[in-house]
């Protein structure tokens, strides 16, 4: 039987950690009794920030020896950031796709490589890939594409970091009211029903990392 994860004193570390699933997803960790610094772009005044562009490799690898010089170890990474664009592919400008897949797909990727590379055995890595990896959409065909790309990426990743004893969380939450849609760098969102309170996602992946769980559908996330 999987032991219940014991989040008290670990060190947790949140991409995308100033948006608003990662702000739901800090307070739920220190709630618990995590450490938590926050990664992004941004400047925050936050002292526990990182300012990092991951999506470039070197500093990926430099924001978690910057974690590690700080707290010493790092015991969970969740990667909560993301970008999004709308409409057809056909009037979606190259520097589009370029920026989902660099932000969404290779940040992605190098923020869990340079993880695994310094991390513990029971340590756990957190991918939000969204429901959209599940089922991809008219209108946000290179958006979906990016997260169904880091979706395929984390079911391989979880069975390589297996043998460091380093377990991997898929998560797919259906829409989710962060704003996100608001933010698109191109194209104008439709219309859609009232998403998710970020709060509820947040509590659901956080609990799936106390019980041992290593797939979360977007079923997970609705009953």
């Amino acid at each position: 039987m999987t032991q219940p994860f014991d989040f008290a004193q670990k060190v947790a570390i949140i991409a995308g950690g100033t948006g608003g699933l990662g702000s739901a997803l800090r307070s739920e960790l220190e709630d618990r009794g995590c450490v938590v610094a926050s990664i992004s772009r941004s400047h925050p005044s936050d002292p526990s920030h990182i300012t990092a562009d991951l999506r470039s490799p070197e500093a990926a690898t430099a924001a978690l020896a910057e974690a590690i010089a700080r707290h010493g170890s790092v015991d969970i990474v969740i990667n909560a950031m993301g970008v999004v664009a709308f409409g057809p592919i056909d009037t979606t400008s190259v520097d589009t796709v370029e920026e989902l897949f660099l932000t969404n797909t290779f940040g992605h990727i190098f923020l869990m490589q340079a993880s695994l590379q310094n991390m513990a055995q029971g340590s756990v890595l957190v991918g939000i890939s969204g429901v959209i990896a599940e089922q991809n959409l008219p209108g946000m065909s290179v958006y979906g594409a990016s997260k169904a790309a880091a979706r395929s990426f984390n079911q391989a990743l979880g069975r390589e970091a297996r043998r460091s004893g380093v377990r991997v969380i898929d998560a797919r939450p259906p829409h989710t009211e962060t704003g996100l849609a608001s933010r698109a760098i191109a194209g104008t969102p439709p219309k859609f029903p009232t998403g998710l309170d970020p709060v509820q996602v947040a509590r659901r992946i956080v609990q799936a990392i106390a019980d041992g769980e290593t797939d979360l559908p977007s079923s997970a996330l609705t009953t």
